[in-house]
């Protein structure tokens, strides 16, 4: 499968588990990216432990710090990505951090719900807004390639939880919310974005055994992990604004 030449993964340390499982595989793929970037809310502490041994053994990873609830230091972390990708610049930008409050009717607050939105919602929307020069120029050194992410790429990583037809659940108001403005940020940008070659798509990756999906998740991380970079390969123009998940060796589109 081909690769693209850098990708960029928030939350991937400890976190909700896939962003450090994405990172792990793409160091396995063959070949693999020459840059992979990963950033961590926090550095130097028992959550990016496991992240911060990867990079040391690895040349092609690098370990940024990166809150993305404060959207005042993009332009600093941005600057240093810009450093490492040079001229070839960010293919993939994989908006992964993410927060779940299991807040129902009963004692969900306001401070949630903004809570939520800034990091599920405004987070990487604006983080995307940050890294479009990059992008852009990623798109346009690659232009002899077709759309796909070894030209330039933006996945919002979402959830079936954010789907309002197939909501039978209810609760958990802030990450549905949340999630279900992400989607249509989604959307918005794909359209906005496909002059430039972008492909933007929000990705369900399953129901996960991680601290946030519990023990009775139907895939290990590195299943969810395996599925995400075969969608990531096969993805083109038709798929951009979708929300999608990889399914069965095929990418299947979400009801919104």
């Amino acid at each position: 499968m081909s690769t693209p030449h850098s990708v960029l993964i928030t939350g991937a340390n400890r976190g909700l588990g896939l962003g450090l499982g994405l990172v792990k595989y793409l160091l396995t793929s063959d070949p693999r990216p020459h840059h992979v970037i990963a950033t961590s809310r926090s550095l130097g502490g028992e959550s990016s432990k496991e992240l911060e041994e990867l990079a040391a053994k690895e040349s092609c990873l690098t370990v940024l710090q990166l809150n993305v609830d404060n959207p005042a230091t993009f332009p600093v972390v941005v600057e240093k990505v810009d450093t490492i990708v040079q001229e070839h610049s960010l293919n993939v930008l994989i908006n992964n951090a993410g927060i779940f409050l299991k807040k129902g009717i009963d004692d969900v607050t306001t401070e949630d719900m903004l809570q939520s939105f800034g990091t599920n919602t405004i987070g990487p929307l604006m983080l995307t807004k940050a890294f479009l020069p990059l992008l852009k120029r990623a798109a346009s050194h690659a232009s002899d390639k077709p759309p796909g992410w070894q030209r330039a790429v933006v996945i919002n990583m979402s959830s079936l939880l954010a789907s309002i037809s197939d909501n039978q659940g209810g609760s958990l108001y802030g990450y549905r919310s949340s999630q279900t403005a992400l989607n249509a940020i989604t959307k918005s940008l794909s359209i906005d974005l496909v002059k430039d070659g972008i492909i933007t798509c929000s990705v369900d990756p399953g129901w996960m055994k991680t601290d946030m999906g519990g023990p009775d998740g139907l895939l290990t991380v590195e299943a969810a992990a395996d599925n995400m970079l075969k969608l990531l390969g096969t993805l083109d123009q038709s798929y951009s604004g979708g929300f999608l998940k990889y399914v069965q060796g095929a990418i299947t589109r979400l009801d919104y």
